[in-house]
C-alpha cells in the first residue's frame, strides 16, 4: 500500500510540474531572417511568459509579441521603453539625447560601410516625442531585412507575450 502512495504521489508531482512548465514556458521556433545573427531561422527558443509579472522588461531585452491586427508572432529586441525619446542618426542609437551602444549588432557590415539603421526620429515614426506609458520600441538585429516598430508603430506592453530565451 505505501509502494501505491509513494508512486501515486509521484504522478501528482510529475503532472503538477509539466503543467506548472507550460503554464510558465513556451516553445517558439524562429520564422525569417530579421534577428539574425543573434537568433537564425529555424532556432528554437524558449519564451518566460511567468518572469513578465516579476520584473518589468528592459532595454535590449528580446520578447515575443503578438500585433492585435494580425495573426503573426514577432520576435524583436526593445530599444526603446517608455517614456524615451529615441532617434538614430548615421547608424548610432540615442536614447534621451545620449548615445547607446548596442553590443549585439555585427560591426562587419558596418565595416563595409554599409548603414544598418536608417536615421529616424521616434516623432517621425509615431507622431509622438516620447514613447507613451505602456508601450515599448522593437527591432529586429537585422537591421536591414526587418519589419519591426519602425513600420507598424509601438508595441503595447500587453501584447507581449514573454521574454526570449535560447532553448538549449
Amino acid at each position: 500500500m505505501k509502494k501505491r502512495g509513494i508512486a501515486f504521489i509521484a504522478i501528482i508531482i510529475f503532472l503538477s510540474v509539466i503543467t506548472m512548465k507550460n503554464l510558465m514556458f513556451v516553445e517558439y521556433e524562429v520564422e525569417g531572417v530579421s534577428m539574425q545573427p543573434t537568433f537564425e531561422e529555424g532556432k528554437l527558443l524558449s519564451i518566460n511568459k511567468f518572469g513578465l509579472y516579476f520584473h518589468s522588461v528592459k532595454r535590449f531585452d528580446v520578447i515575443l509579441f503578438q500585433l492585435p491586427t494580425s495573426d503573426k508572432t514577432y520576435v524583436k529586441r526593445v530599444i526603446g521603453l517608455p517614456g524615451d525619446e529615441i532617434h538614430y542618426e548615421d547608424d548610432q542609437l540615442y536614447v534621451n539625447g545620449t548615445a547607446v551602444n548596442e553590443p549585439f549588432l555585427s560591426n562587419k557590415e558596418k565595416e563595409n560601410g554599409t548603414k544598418l539603421t536608417g536615421n529616424f526620429t521616434l516623432e517621425e515614426i509615431t507622431n509622438k516625442t516620447k514613447i507613451p506609458k505602456g508601450y515599448l520600441f522593437v527591432i529586429g538585429d537585422n537591421r536591414l531585412q526587418s519589419r519591426d516598430s519602425r513600420h507598424f508603430g509601438l508595441v503595447h506592453i500587453d501584447n507581449v507575450i514573454g521574454r526570449v530565451g535560447e532553448k538549449q
